[in-house]
């Protein structure tokens, strides 16, 4: 069924899953390039002289907080311009970078190729939720973003086989260096960063459905996205936030230069307490940005704020799902420089047992716990959160037992069901903030849902885990210490169970209330 403007409606199910396809496999893509540096943390910790706490920044905080800061006007573009285009230059940009992170020879310039992922793959998920939410009617959506999520754990299980097998064939080649003098971590760099640059074009030939069409609110194109895209700018980008802030009157740019300050001493203190002063520095900037954004969100776009920053079941969502990304991602990292440094076990045979086994558990549970979401949700309006809790709370007992044996076989058979688990809460958590706004405020709403797992989750948990390795001498006592924030996770979904019912039942009225036309 066609629109009047010649796009293709969600009255097409076959194509809805073929645009589903090609998104997972954009998805897939997207997490080879983000979580190869695991496999190769070893080697290029050894390279370029680098400790734990490194790793953990480099991994984390250098792509997530700019992931995080960019997923803000790159959302707001998502829900006013194309986006199948803007998916399109996001994937040739980060897959361009993590290219071009084969040719570091510093941590300073990985950080920087890290940094220019973080920005590219910002695109990704706002432009894929929004068009999925289009694609499936509300009954078919937690599914349909837990298949799509499930990119997230065949790219990560994959980046290990692959890392894995690349660096050990090509040391062998050229133990000496290959050409370029390139060694086996630069070359997988390459490998996996160039081939986005062809998957860009076939995303390129998606159609863009009628927005809110599944939702019967269909919504009109806005008449100047990019110049809302750069009002964007102003509102999250320092110090170009001051001018944004300045735009909307005194009293903005006041609390502005206060929330500004106060972060800063917060930031400095965390430095002076740990003497790292880029990790801080980059949080410090993501927070701010984010409080940036939410203040000018509140005075230019009330309803959207309303939905979102001032709705309590919102926020508990991603600060529950946020928590659970703190250890997920710390896990996802840490596993394969543990089995190196614990049992000796090579980069092929890890990653090949440690990627399989992730890329199994993690699609089956984000799978299986999408279904029971959408399941539950039909009967339960706070279903999906209980789907979120389990992932919360079941995969304690598994994380612990695997970072205290001394069992390489005991760790390879816990991993499967561990990463089932913890991944079953991501789709359900996803559609849950899905249902909490209205079709136009979905690219914010899942800008904001990554904000809480990555400044919570992928800039803090790989982090903090390091930062104890190096602090402590074990790695998996950082890695299980990150287990202290499991209570408050629990307690934030404990009260979003109570609270999302009547946060859903009146989305219109308090969109209303705010000045929305609907």
């Amino acid at each position: 069924m066609a629109a009047a403007d010649g796009t293709t409606s969600q009255a097409e199910p076959g194509y809805a899953r073929y645009v589903l396809t090609i998104l997972v496999a954009v998805y897939t893509l997207n997490f080879i390039d983000r979580q190869i540096l695991s496999i190769l943390a070893e080697d290029v910790k050894r390279d370029l002289g680098l400790s734990d706490t490194d790793l953990g920044f480099l991994y984390g905080t250098a792509f997530g907080v700019f992931y995080a800061l960019f997923g803000i006007p790159l959302g707001r573009l998502a829900d006013s311009w194309h986006r199948v285009r803007l998916i399109t230059i996001g994937l040739a940009l980060w897959s361009a970078m993590t290219a071009l992170s084969g040719f570091s020879r510093t941590g300073g310039q990985l950080a920087a190729a890290r940094i220019g992922v973080g920005i590219g793959e910002a695109t990704a998920s706002p432009c894929a939720y929004s068009l999925l939410s289009d694609w499936f009617p509300r009954s078919q959506r937690a599914t349909a973003l837990a298949v799509y999520s499930s990119g997230i754990y065949i790219g990560s299980g994959l980046s290990l086989f692959i890392g894995g097998a690349i660096v050990q064939n090509w040391n062998l080649a050229f133990p000496g260096g290959g050409p370029l003098g390139l060694v086996g971590w630069q070359a997988a760099f390459l490998a996996v960063g160039l081939p986005g640059l062809l998957l860009a074009l076939w995303v390129a030939t998606l159609r863009e459905p009628p927005r809110g069409l599944a939702d019967g609110i269909l919504t009109p194109p806005a008449e100047r996205p990019f110049r809302d895209f750069f009002d964007e700018l102003l509102t999250v980008i320092p110090p170009l936030t001051l001018i944004g802030a300045a735009r909307r009157g005194i009293r903005p740019l006041a609390i502005n230069i206060a929330g500004g300050a106060a972060i800063a001493a917060l930031v400095w203190s965390l430095i002076v307490t740990t003497g790292d002063s880029a990790q801080w520095i980059a949080v410090g900037v993501g927070a701010y940005a984010v409080f940036s954004w939410a203040a000018a969100l509140r005075t230019r776009d009330r309803p959207a704020f309303a939905l979102i920053w001032g709705s309590p079941a919102f926020l508990l969502v991603v600060v529950g799902y946020g928590l659970i990304a703190f250890t997920a991602y710390a896990v996802s990292f840490w596993s394969l420089p543990y089995l190196e440094r614990s049992f000796g076990v090579s980069k092929a045979v890890a990653g090949l047992i440690v990627g399989g086994a992730g890329a199994t558990g993690g699609f089956l549970g984000v799978v299986l716990g999408g279904r029971l979401a959408d399941r539950w949700r039909r009967t339960n309006p706070a279903g999906r959160i209980a789907v979120t809790l389990i992932g919360a709370v079941a995969p304690i007992p598994l994380m612990v037992a695997s970072f205290t044996t001394g069992s390489v076989t005991l760790f390879y058979a816990l991993h499967l069901p561990m990463v089932g688990l913890s991944s079953a809460a991501l789709g359900a958590a996803a559609a849950a903030t899905q249902d909490l706004v209205l079709p136009r405020m979905r690219g914010a709403a899942t800008a904001t849902f990554f904000i809480g797992t990555t400044l919570i989750g992928l800039a803090l948990g790989p982090y903090m885990a390091g930062r104890v390795s190096a602090w402590s001498g074990d790695l998996a006592t950082g890695v299980l210490s990150l287990l202290l924030v499991a209570p408050l996770s629990i307690a934030a979904l404990i009260l979003a169970y109570r609270l999302v019912p009547r946060a859903e039942a009146t989305l219109r009225d308090r969109a209303r209330a705010a000045g929305e036309p609907v």
